[in-house]
């Protein structure tokens, strides 16, 4: 796998951003995680019944989960590109891997309220949401914190 790595990281694309464009991409990463969470979390709290209370789930969802998706194609492009700059130090990195994680949990807990909570929103649109819809809300928030934090953490154990 090092082998692979290594020949990753040695392509025009892996020297160029390890060499030159870093810095630009992980800004763009850090603004586009900022617009998915941020959208998610107002999201979140709607379901929690903290947040824009007046106005129907599917109303603050629709608008804002457009945003979420750019924002998540972008940063998973830019953070693709930060991991080809740097392949093997990320591949020993203990918190990119926890990271990794926790994206895919986050992810399954979209799917499964999705699949699941999201099928009975007619009955609770403009009311308080069930409780499996504020637990799915309060679990997103806990994994989408846990992202950003072990993603601030593995710059301090990239080696």
């Amino acid at each position: 796998m090092i082998e692979f790595l290594e020949r990753l990281q040695a392509t025009p694309v892996g020297m160029a951003v390890g060499e030159t464009w870093f810095p630009f991409i992980e800004s763009l990463h850090v603004i586009a995680m900022a617009i998915v969470t941020g959208t998610i979390f107002i999201v979140d709290t709607r379901l929690l019944g903290f947040t824009s209370t007046k106005l129907p789930f599917t109303y603050v969802s629709d608008r804002l989960l457009p945003w979420t998706w750019g924002a998540f194609v972008c940063a998973v492009i830019t953070g693709t590109l930060m991991f080809v700059g740097n392949p093997v130090s990320y591949y020993n990195n203990f918190p990119f891997r926890v990271k990794l994680v926790l994206l895919v949990l986050a992810g399954l807990n979209m799917l499964f309220f999705q699949l699941v909570t999201f099928r009975s929103v007619a009955t609770w649109d403009s009311i308080r949401p069930p409780p499996a819809a504020r637990l799915a809300g309060v679990i997103s928030i806990a994994l989408w914190c846990s992202v950003i934090g072990f993603g601030r953490w593995i710059g301090f154990k990239l080696g």
